[in-house]
Protein backbone atom coordinates (compact mmCIF):
# COMPACT_ATOMS: atom_id res chain seq x y z
CA UNK A 1 0.00 0.00 0.00
CA UNK A 2 3.05 2.37 1.15
CA UNK A 3 4.24 1.77 -2.47
CA UNK A 4 1.43 2.37 -4.38
CA UNK A 5 1.20 5.76 -2.70
CA UNK A 6 4.60 6.83 -3.28
CA UNK A 7 5.52 6.12 -6.67
CA UNK A 8 2.45 8.13 -7.82
CA UNK A 9 3.39 10.67 -5.65
CA UNK A 10 7.09 10.42 -6.48
CA UNK A 11 5.86 11.06 -10.03
CA UNK A 12 4.37 13.94 -9.12
CA UNK A 13 6.87 15.97 -6.74
CA UNK A 14 9.45 15.56 -9.49
CA UNK A 15 7.24 17.40 -11.66
CA UNK A 16 6.34 19.79 -9.29
CA UNK A 17 10.08 20.38 -8.60
CA UNK A 18 10.62 21.17 -12.31
CA UNK A 19 7.99 23.45 -12.64
CA UNK A 20 9.01 25.43 -9.77
CA UNK A 21 12.72 25.46 -11.00
CA UNK A 22 11.19 26.23 -15.07
CA UNK A 23 9.11 29.49 -13.64
CA UNK A 24 12.06 31.14 -12.02
CA UNK A 25 14.38 30.12 -14.77
CA UNK A 26 12.90 31.01 -17.86
CA UNK A 27 9.64 33.09 -16.67
CA UNK A 28 8.45 33.78 -19.65
CA UNK A 29 9.12 30.44 -21.58
CA UNK A 30 12.08 29.52 -23.23
CA UNK A 31 13.44 32.29 -25.17
CA UNK A 32 16.65 31.37 -26.64
CA UNK A 33 17.80 28.54 -28.56
CA UNK A 34 19.82 27.48 -24.78
CA UNK A 35 16.38 27.49 -23.04
CA UNK A 36 14.93 25.85 -25.49
CA UNK A 37 17.52 22.64 -26.02
CA UNK A 38 17.82 22.28 -21.98
CA UNK A 39 13.70 22.50 -21.60
CA UNK A 40 12.88 19.65 -24.16
CA UNK A 41 15.54 17.48 -22.65
CA UNK A 42 14.49 18.21 -18.84
CA UNK A 43 10.71 18.00 -19.55
CA UNK A 44 11.43 14.08 -21.56
CA UNK A 45 13.76 13.52 -18.61
CA UNK A 46 11.14 14.22 -15.53
CA UNK A 47 8.17 12.99 -17.85
CA UNK A 48 10.66 9.74 -17.93
CA UNK A 49 10.66 9.32 -14.57
CA UNK A 50 7.18 10.19 -13.75
CA UNK A 51 6.49 7.80 -15.66
CA UNK A 52 8.64 4.98 -14.70
CA UNK A 53 7.91 5.96 -11.19
CA UNK A 54 3.81 5.46 -11.38
CA UNK A 55 3.94 2.48 -13.87
CA UNK A 56 0.83 3.84 -14.89
CA UNK A 57 0.26 6.37 -18.65
CA UNK A 58 -2.12 7.88 -16.00
CA UNK A 59 1.51 10.05 -15.53
CA UNK A 60 0.85 11.29 -19.30
CA UNK A 61 -1.72 13.54 -17.76
CA UNK A 62 -0.81 14.15 -14.14
CA UNK A 63 2.75 14.87 -14.37
CA UNK A 64 1.69 17.59 -17.20
CA UNK A 65 -0.56 18.80 -15.32
CA UNK A 66 1.49 19.43 -12.04
CA UNK A 67 4.03 21.04 -13.72
CA UNK A 68 1.93 23.87 -15.35
CA UNK A 69 0.57 24.25 -11.93
CA UNK A 70 3.58 24.85 -10.26
CA UNK A 71 4.75 26.69 -12.90
CA UNK A 72 2.03 29.13 -13.17
CA UNK A 73 1.84 29.47 -9.04
CA UNK A 74 5.28 29.84 -9.11
CA UNK A 75 5.41 33.22 -11.85
CA UNK A 76 2.45 34.50 -10.67
CA UNK A 77 4.00 37.81 -10.12
CA UNK A 78 6.21 38.19 -13.58
CA UNK A 79 4.05 41.12 -15.09
CA UNK A 80 3.67 41.20 -18.85
CA UNK A 81 0.68 40.40 -21.26
CA UNK A 82 2.89 36.83 -21.99
CA UNK A 83 2.11 35.43 -18.83
CA UNK A 84 -1.13 37.12 -18.09
CA UNK A 85 -4.64 36.09 -17.92
CA UNK A 86 -5.69 35.55 -21.58
CA UNK A 87 -7.12 38.44 -23.02
CA UNK A 88 -9.87 38.50 -25.20
CA UNK A 89 -8.49 40.76 -28.44
CA UNK A 90 -6.59 39.36 -31.36
CA UNK A 91 -3.53 40.81 -29.71
CA UNK A 92 -4.51 38.79 -26.29
CA UNK A 93 -4.82 35.68 -28.42
CA UNK A 94 -2.02 35.99 -30.13
CA UNK A 95 0.07 36.43 -26.90
CA UNK A 96 -1.77 33.27 -25.61
CA UNK A 97 -0.91 31.21 -28.68
CA UNK A 98 2.71 32.41 -29.07
CA UNK A 99 3.47 33.02 -25.44
CA UNK A 100 1.89 29.29 -23.27
CA UNK A 101 1.37 28.29 -26.97
CA UNK A 102 5.41 27.52 -27.64
CA UNK A 103 6.14 26.86 -24.15
CA UNK A 104 3.61 23.59 -24.21
CA UNK A 105 5.32 22.77 -27.26
CA UNK A 106 8.66 23.23 -25.66
CA UNK A 107 8.01 22.01 -21.95
CA UNK A 108 4.44 20.17 -21.72
CA UNK A 109 4.79 17.83 -25.12
CA UNK A 110 8.48 16.56 -24.30
CA UNK A 111 6.92 15.91 -20.77
CA UNK A 112 4.12 13.98 -22.26
CA UNK A 113 6.39 11.92 -24.23
CA UNK A 114 8.63 11.35 -21.64
CA UNK A 115 6.28 9.85 -19.53
CA UNK A 116 4.58 7.56 -22.02
CA UNK A 117 8.04 5.77 -22.63
CA UNK A 118 8.42 5.84 -19.22
CA UNK A 119 5.19 3.89 -18.31
CA UNK A 120 6.08 1.41 -21.23
CA UNK A 121 9.13 0.57 -19.63
CA UNK A 122 7.28 -1.07 -16.86
CA UNK A 123 4.97 -2.55 -19.01
CA UNK A 124 7.08 -5.41 -19.79
CA UNK A 125 4.87 -8.09 -22.00
CA UNK A 126 2.54 -6.10 -22.89
CA UNK A 127 2.49 -4.18 -26.30
CA UNK A 128 1.15 -1.13 -26.97
CA UNK A 129 -1.32 -1.31 -30.15
CA UNK A 130 0.39 0.12 -33.70
CA UNK A 131 -1.88 2.61 -33.91
CA UNK A 132 -0.70 3.92 -30.48
CA UNK A 133 3.10 3.45 -30.77
CA UNK A 134 3.02 5.25 -34.53
CA UNK A 135 0.65 7.98 -32.99
CA UNK A 136 3.86 8.62 -30.34
CA UNK A 137 6.57 7.88 -32.91
CA UNK A 138 5.19 10.34 -35.03
CA UNK A 139 4.72 13.34 -31.88
CA UNK A 140 8.64 12.15 -31.07
CA UNK A 141 9.62 12.42 -34.41
CA UNK A 142 8.09 16.31 -34.80
CA UNK A 143 9.13 17.41 -31.60
CA UNK A 144 12.89 16.32 -32.51
CA UNK A 145 12.44 17.95 -36.22
CA UNK A 146 11.05 21.46 -33.88
CA UNK A 147 14.30 21.30 -31.45
CA UNK A 148 16.59 21.01 -34.34
CA UNK A 149 14.64 23.86 -36.00
CA UNK A 150 15.02 25.34 -32.81
CA UNK A 151 18.45 25.24 -32.40
CA UNK A 152 19.64 26.98 -35.56
CA UNK A 153 21.71 30.25 -34.38
CA UNK A 154 21.17 33.20 -35.56
CA UNK A 155 23.75 34.87 -38.15
CA UNK A 156 24.92 37.40 -40.93
CA UNK A 157 26.69 37.22 -43.72
CA UNK A 158 30.12 38.97 -44.17
CA UNK A 159 30.55 41.74 -45.52
CA UNK A 160 33.97 41.18 -46.83
CA UNK A 161 37.98 41.25 -46.45
CA UNK A 162 38.37 44.35 -43.80
CA UNK A 163 34.76 44.64 -43.15
CA UNK A 164 33.03 43.63 -39.62
CA UNK A 165 29.97 41.55 -39.70
CA UNK A 166 28.88 40.40 -36.04
CA UNK A 167 25.71 39.92 -33.51
CA UNK A 168 27.68 40.62 -30.52
CA UNK A 169 26.24 40.64 -26.95
CA UNK A 170 27.03 43.55 -25.18
CA UNK A 171 25.41 43.83 -21.61
CA UNK A 172 23.08 41.28 -22.53
CA UNK A 173 21.72 42.74 -25.18
CA UNK A 174 21.94 41.89 -28.96
CA UNK A 175 23.53 44.29 -31.26
CA UNK A 176 24.42 43.72 -34.90
CA UNK A 177 27.14 45.35 -36.06
CA UNK A 178 28.12 45.37 -39.83
CA UNK A 179 30.37 47.36 -42.30
CA UNK A 180 32.51 47.00 -45.28
CA UNK A 181 35.29 49.15 -43.83
CA UNK A 182 36.52 48.81 -40.05
CA UNK A 183 37.51 51.67 -40.12
CA UNK A 184 34.96 53.96 -41.41
CA UNK A 185 32.58 56.11 -38.86
CA UNK A 186 30.45 54.13 -36.60
CA UNK A 187 27.15 54.46 -36.72
CA UNK A 188 24.37 53.23 -33.84
CA UNK A 189 20.84 52.98 -34.49
CA UNK A 190 17.92 52.76 -32.09
CA UNK A 191 15.04 51.30 -33.20
CA UNK A 192 11.12 52.53 -32.86
CA UNK A 193 8.47 50.48 -30.54
CA UNK A 194 9.75 49.42 -26.59
CA UNK A 195 9.99 45.50 -27.68
CA UNK A 196 10.68 46.25 -31.57
CA UNK A 197 13.41 45.02 -33.55
CA UNK A 198 14.81 46.46 -36.57
CA UNK A 199 17.55 44.15 -37.51
CA UNK A 200 15.79 42.68 -40.55
CA UNK A 201 14.77 45.98 -41.67
CA UNK A 202 18.12 47.47 -41.65
CA UNK A 203 19.76 44.33 -43.15
CA UNK A 204 16.97 44.38 -46.15
CA UNK A 205 16.55 48.62 -46.83
CA UNK A 206 19.51 49.86 -45.68
CA UNK A 207 22.65 47.25 -46.44
CA UNK A 208 24.55 50.23 -48.23
CA UNK A 209 24.45 52.31 -45.59
CA UNK A 210 27.56 49.70 -44.45
CA UNK A 211 29.73 51.01 -47.57
CA UNK A 212 30.32 54.18 -45.76
CA UNK A 213 29.78 53.48 -42.19
CA UNK A 214 30.23 50.55 -39.58
CA UNK A 215 26.37 50.19 -38.92
CA UNK A 216 25.27 48.75 -35.19
CA UNK A 217 21.68 48.38 -34.88
CA UNK A 218 20.68 47.69 -31.28
CA UNK A 219 17.84 45.06 -29.58
CA UNK A 220 16.70 47.59 -27.05
CA UNK A 221 16.20 45.69 -23.84
CA UNK A 222 13.00 42.85 -24.38
CA UNK A 223 12.94 43.31 -28.21
CA UNK A 224 14.68 40.86 -30.66
CA UNK A 225 17.89 38.96 -29.43
CA UNK A 226 17.25 41.22 -26.03
CA UNK A 227 13.80 40.00 -25.19
CA UNK A 228 15.53 37.86 -22.61
CA UNK A 229 17.01 40.67 -20.92
CA UNK A 230 13.84 42.17 -19.95
CA UNK A 231 13.78 40.50 -17.20
CA UNK A 232 13.66 41.46 -13.91
CA UNK A 233 11.65 44.09 -15.46
CA UNK A 234 13.32 47.02 -13.30
CA UNK A 235 15.97 48.13 -15.72
CA UNK A 236 13.31 48.27 -18.36
CA UNK A 237 12.69 51.66 -17.82
CA UNK A 238 13.30 55.12 -20.09
CA UNK A 239 16.50 56.07 -17.99
CA UNK A 240 17.43 52.17 -17.95
CA UNK A 241 16.56 52.53 -21.99
CA UNK A 242 19.39 55.18 -21.90
CA UNK A 243 21.65 53.66 -19.90
CA UNK A 244 21.81 50.54 -21.96
CA UNK A 245 22.60 53.28 -25.13
CA UNK A 246 24.78 54.46 -23.32
CA UNK A 247 26.65 51.41 -22.69
CA UNK A 248 26.74 50.24 -25.95
CA UNK A 249 28.11 53.76 -27.36
CA UNK A 250 30.98 52.83 -24.84
CA UNK A 251 31.61 50.00 -25.92
CA UNK A 252 31.76 50.79 -29.73
CA UNK A 253 33.81 53.36 -29.17
CA UNK A 254 36.71 51.34 -27.51
CA UNK A 255 36.46 48.04 -29.60
CA UNK A 256 36.59 50.90 -32.93
CA UNK A 257 39.06 53.39 -31.19
CA UNK A 258 36.48 56.07 -32.00
CA UNK A 259 35.76 59.30 -29.42
CA UNK A 260 32.40 59.59 -30.90
CA UNK A 261 30.31 58.30 -32.89
CA UNK A 262 26.73 58.83 -34.65
CA UNK A 263 23.72 58.17 -33.15
CA UNK A 264 20.86 57.25 -35.62
CA UNK A 265 17.21 56.80 -33.84
CA UNK A 266 13.35 56.21 -34.85
CA UNK A 267 9.94 57.21 -33.24
CA UNK A 268 9.80 55.96 -29.87
CA UNK A 269 13.57 55.08 -29.91
CA UNK A 270 14.45 58.57 -30.75
CA UNK A 271 13.20 59.73 -26.91
CA UNK A 272 15.71 57.68 -25.72
CA UNK A 273 18.26 58.79 -28.55
CA UNK A 274 17.90 62.61 -26.97
CA UNK A 275 17.91 61.84 -23.84
CA UNK A 276 21.45 60.21 -24.23
CA UNK A 277 22.59 62.99 -26.43
CA UNK A 278 21.81 65.52 -24.14
CA UNK A 279 23.09 63.85 -20.75
CA UNK A 280 26.46 62.43 -22.60
CA UNK A 281 26.98 64.87 -26.28
CA UNK A 282 30.95 64.14 -25.32
CA UNK A 283 30.27 60.79 -27.30
CA UNK A 284 28.51 61.55 -30.24
CA UNK A 285 29.30 63.46 -33.82
CA UNK A 286 26.00 64.20 -34.21
CA UNK A 287 22.39 63.15 -33.15
CA UNK A 288 19.85 61.88 -36.25
CA UNK A 289 16.15 61.61 -35.57
CA UNK A 290 13.20 59.68 -38.01
CA UNK A 291 9.99 59.33 -37.23
CA UNK A 292 10.98 61.83 -34.03
CA UNK A 293 8.80 61.14 -31.22
CA UNK A 294 8.61 64.18 -28.66
CA UNK A 295 5.86 63.87 -26.12
CA UNK A 296 3.94 60.43 -26.57
CA UNK A 297 0.90 61.15 -24.21
CA UNK A 298 0.23 64.19 -26.43
CA UNK A 299 0.61 62.19 -29.28
CA UNK A 300 -1.49 59.53 -28.26
CA UNK A 301 -4.81 61.72 -27.63
CA UNK A 302 -4.54 63.13 -31.76
CA UNK A 303 -3.87 59.63 -32.67
CA UNK A 304 -7.49 58.38 -30.45
CA UNK A 305 -8.94 61.41 -31.97
CA UNK A 306 -8.08 60.72 -35.26
CA UNK A 307 -8.64 56.98 -35.52
CA UNK A 308 -12.15 57.45 -33.82
CA UNK A 309 -12.84 60.04 -36.35
CA UNK A 310 -12.18 57.57 -38.90
CA UNK A 311 -13.32 55.11 -36.99
CA UNK A 312 -16.88 56.64 -37.72
CA UNK A 313 -16.73 58.21 -40.98
CA UNK A 314 -15.78 55.10 -42.31
CA UNK A 315 -18.75 53.14 -40.75
CA UNK A 316 -16.54 51.10 -38.19
CA UNK A 317 -19.21 51.19 -35.74
CA UNK A 318 -17.16 48.42 -32.92
CA UNK A 319 -14.16 50.50 -32.94
CA UNK A 320 -15.58 53.50 -32.40
CA UNK A 321 -17.78 52.52 -29.98
CA UNK A 322 -14.67 51.05 -28.27
CA UNK A 323 -12.93 53.98 -28.37
CA UNK A 324 -15.60 56.43 -27.33
CA UNK A 325 -16.16 54.27 -24.25
CA UNK A 326 -12.46 53.74 -23.11
CA UNK A 327 -11.61 57.50 -23.82
CA UNK A 328 -8.37 59.46 -24.61
CA UNK A 329 -5.15 57.76 -22.98
CA UNK A 330 -3.19 57.27 -21.16
CA UNK A 331 -4.52 53.80 -20.67
CA UNK A 332 -3.87 51.15 -17.78
CA UNK A 333 -2.62 48.24 -20.33
CA UNK A 334 -1.67 48.21 -23.10
CA UNK A 335 -4.50 46.39 -24.51
CA UNK A 336 -6.22 49.89 -24.63
CA UNK A 337 -3.45 51.26 -26.74
CA UNK A 338 -4.18 48.01 -28.99
CA UNK A 339 -6.52 49.56 -31.51
CA UNK A 340 -4.69 52.84 -31.86
CA UNK A 341 -1.38 50.42 -31.94
CA UNK A 342 -3.52 48.70 -34.82
CA UNK A 343 -5.54 51.61 -36.59
CA UNK A 344 -3.68 54.66 -36.30
CA UNK A 345 -1.04 53.63 -39.61
CA UNK A 346 -4.23 52.87 -41.59
CA UNK A 347 -6.53 56.04 -40.22
CA UNK A 348 -3.33 57.87 -41.79
CA UNK A 349 -3.18 56.05 -45.03
CA UNK A 350 -0.24 54.40 -44.33
CA UNK A 351 -0.88 50.75 -44.06
CA UNK A 352 -0.04 48.32 -41.30
CA UNK A 353 3.98 48.13 -40.85
CA UNK A 354 5.28 44.96 -39.77
CA UNK A 355 8.62 43.93 -38.65
CA UNK A 356 11.45 42.24 -40.85
CA UNK A 357 12.19 38.93 -39.61
CA UNK A 358 12.59 36.61 -42.54
CA UNK A 359 16.14 37.38 -42.26
CA UNK A 360 18.96 34.93 -40.54
CA UNK A 361 20.11 37.51 -38.14
CA UNK A 362 16.67 35.71 -36.28
CA UNK A 363 16.45 32.39 -34.54
CA UNK A 364 12.93 31.18 -35.21
CA UNK A 365 12.21 31.56 -31.27
CA UNK A 366 13.16 35.37 -31.73
CA UNK A 367 10.13 35.08 -34.77
CA UNK A 368 7.49 33.56 -33.07
CA UNK A 369 8.41 36.16 -30.12
CA UNK A 370 8.32 39.01 -32.32
CA UNK A 371 4.53 40.45 -30.55
CA UNK A 372 5.10 39.00 -27.05
CA UNK A 373 8.35 41.16 -26.82
CA UNK A 374 6.61 44.12 -28.02
CA UNK A 375 3.17 43.62 -25.33
CA UNK A 376 5.96 42.80 -22.29
CA UNK A 377 8.08 45.12 -22.84
CA UNK A 378 5.84 48.43 -23.88
CA UNK A 379 3.74 47.33 -20.25
CA UNK A 380 6.75 47.91 -18.79
CA UNK A 381 8.82 50.77 -20.61
CA UNK A 382 5.89 52.60 -21.91
CA UNK A 383 4.46 54.56 -18.81
CA UNK A 384 7.96 55.75 -18.25
CA UNK A 385 8.44 56.71 -21.34
CA UNK A 386 4.85 58.72 -21.66
CA UNK A 387 6.33 60.94 -19.01
CA UNK A 388 8.41 63.02 -20.60
CA UNK A 389 7.78 66.07 -23.17
CA UNK A 390 10.88 66.87 -24.92
CA UNK A 391 9.52 70.54 -25.67
CA UNK A 392 9.79 71.07 -21.94
CA UNK A 393 12.68 68.64 -21.23
CA UNK A 394 15.19 69.24 -23.86
CA UNK A 395 15.39 72.92 -25.16
CA UNK A 396 18.72 72.52 -26.31
CA UNK A 397 21.16 69.38 -27.51
CA UNK A 398 25.04 70.30 -27.53
CA UNK A 399 25.58 68.48 -30.50
CA UNK A 400 24.70 68.76 -33.96
CA UNK A 401 20.94 67.73 -35.01
CA UNK A 402 19.53 66.30 -38.26
CA UNK A 403 15.70 65.25 -38.54
CA UNK A 404 14.64 63.13 -41.73
CA UNK A 405 10.96 63.07 -41.64
CA UNK A 406 7.90 61.71 -43.55
CA UNK A 407 5.99 64.37 -45.83
CA UNK A 408 2.95 62.07 -44.62
CA UNK A 409 3.84 61.91 -41.28
CA UNK A 410 1.47 60.70 -38.62
CA UNK A 411 0.06 64.16 -37.16
CA UNK A 412 0.14 62.53 -33.51
CA UNK A 413 3.66 62.57 -34.04
CA UNK A 414 4.06 65.05 -37.12
CA UNK A 415 2.42 68.47 -34.57
CA UNK A 416 4.12 67.77 -31.36
CA UNK A 417 7.88 67.33 -33.43
CA UNK A 418 7.38 70.85 -35.54
CA UNK A 419 6.63 72.84 -32.04
CA UNK A 420 9.98 70.98 -30.51
CA UNK A 421 11.99 71.75 -33.69
CA UNK A 422 11.25 75.17 -33.96
CA UNK A 423 11.96 75.87 -30.81
CA UNK A 424 15.30 73.82 -29.83
CA UNK A 425 18.76 74.98 -29.71
CA UNK A 426 21.93 73.13 -31.10
CA UNK A 427 24.99 74.42 -32.60
CA UNK A 428 23.60 72.79 -35.91
CA UNK A 429 20.18 71.66 -36.62
CA UNK A 430 18.55 70.75 -40.11
CA UNK A 431 15.57 68.94 -40.80
CA UNK A 432 15.04 67.27 -44.43
CA UNK A 433 11.45 65.87 -46.15
CA UNK A 434 10.69 63.26 -47.79
CA UNK A 435 7.47 64.05 -49.07
CA UNK A 436 6.18 60.67 -50.58
CA UNK A 437 7.00 59.01 -46.78
CA UNK A 438 4.83 58.18 -44.19
CA UNK A 439 6.75 57.04 -40.64
CA UNK A 440 9.07 54.95 -41.47
CA UNK A 441 11.12 57.26 -44.03
CA UNK A 442 14.43 55.67 -43.59
CA UNK A 443 12.60 52.58 -44.84
CA UNK A 444 10.39 54.07 -46.65
CA UNK A 445 13.08 55.67 -49.12
CA UNK A 446 16.64 53.95 -48.54
CA UNK A 447 18.59 55.18 -51.10
CA UNK A 448 17.74 59.13 -50.59
CA UNK A 449 18.26 58.24 -46.78
CA UNK A 450 21.53 56.53 -47.51
CA UNK A 451 22.29 59.55 -49.34
CA UNK A 452 21.72 61.85 -46.69
CA UNK A 453 23.68 60.24 -44.23
CA UNK A 454 26.68 60.04 -46.41
CA UNK A 455 26.37 64.11 -46.46
CA UNK A 456 26.60 64.33 -42.65
CA UNK A 457 30.64 62.71 -43.27
CA UNK A 458 33.56 64.80 -43.21
CA UNK A 459 35.21 65.49 -46.60
CA UNK A 460 37.91 62.61 -46.95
Amino acid sequence: MVTRLWRPAAALAVAVLWGVVAARWTPRGPLTNADALWSVGISAAVGLAAGWASRSRWSMLAAPAAFVAALELTRAGVPGPSVDAPHASPFGILALVTGRGVHGVLSVLPLVLGAAYGAGLTRRGQRASRIRRAATALVTAALVALTAAVAIPARTASTGPGGVADLAAVHGLRVMIRGQDAAAPVLLFIPGAPGGSELGAMRRRLAPLEKRFVVATLDRRGGGGSYPALDPTGAATLDGAVADTIAVTDYLRDRFGRARIYLLAHSGGSIVGVLAAQRHPDRYHAYIGTGQAVDLTASDRIFHTDVLAWARATGRDGLARQLAAQGPPPYDSVYGYEPLMTYAPEAYGQGTPAFTVDVPEYTLLQKVHTLNAILDTWSAQYPSMARVDLRRDVPRLEVPAYFVQGGREMRGLAVPFAQWYERLQAPRKHQEVFAAAGHRAMFDEPGRFVSFMERLLPPP
